[in-house]
């Protein structure tokens, strides 16, 4: 994700974890202390703006339906054709993770050049799709099953049996622990968790002034 050359002068947290695990409240807690934060799925949205050529390649393997009337894509179009099917979903990852990659490699350059240290790469499939050797720290963002669904079928005003098919299409979050340098549980009240992020970013403080 990164030249060499730039890993020397700034340190990436992949932070990553499972659909409404909360990665995205813990991103937040630590861009209020001044750490950039990078999300891949909003790279992963900008990959696929109307006009470019990732949206076209997606378009000529999935059908021009998975296209809103103003050209945009429509995700749930296409998430109704990839969640059921590992192989759909390979495709589409082969087509988005280089795109991706590169508006990343630009936005960790922009945060090196303006002296920061670290920062955190969130991505949902940093594991999946085999970049854990792009970064320096992998942080799981995990949360008990039974808590994942709840939050999901809110969340996303779905049903328990489609929560559930979303949820299988995944790596299970008990696997991508052991990847993990940090497991941040956040399946608690706030206050919970932001008792367990204190302590993590203790001891992040800690780690920079050895």
């Amino acid at each position: 994700m990164v030249q060499e050359s730039m890993q020397r002068t700034i340190r990436i947290i992949g932070l990553t974890g499972g659909i409404a695990t909360g990665k995205s409240t813990i991103a937040r807690y630590f861009a209020a202390r001044g750490i950039p934060v990078i999300d891949a799925d909003q790279l992963a949205r900008a990959a696929v703006l109307p006009g470019s050529p990732s949206l076209e390649r997606i378009a000529a393997l999935f059908g021009l339906n998975i296209l809103a009337h103003d050209g945009t894509l429509n995700r749930k179009r296409l998430g109704d054709i990839i969640f059921p099917d590992p192989a759909q979903r390979q495709q589409l990852e082969a087509i988005l993770h280089p795109e991706i990659r590169r508006l990343a490699e630009e936005q960790i350059a922009h945060a090196a050049a303006n002296g920061h240290q670290r920062l955190i790469y969130m991505a949902p499939l940093l594991i999946e799709a085999g970049a854990t050797d792009r970064v320096d720290d992998i942080w799981v963002v995990t949360v008990r099953p039974e808590v994942q669904l709840t939050r999901l079928m809110q969340r996303d005003s779905i049903s328990r049996e489609q929560a559930k098919l979303i949820i299988a299409s995944q790596m299970p979050l008990a696997e991508k622990e052991r990847f993990a340098t940090v497991v941040i549980d956040n399946s608690g009240t706030e206050i919970e968790t932001d008792r367990l992020l204190e302590q993590v970013w203790a001891k992040e403080m800690k780690r920079s002034n050895e």
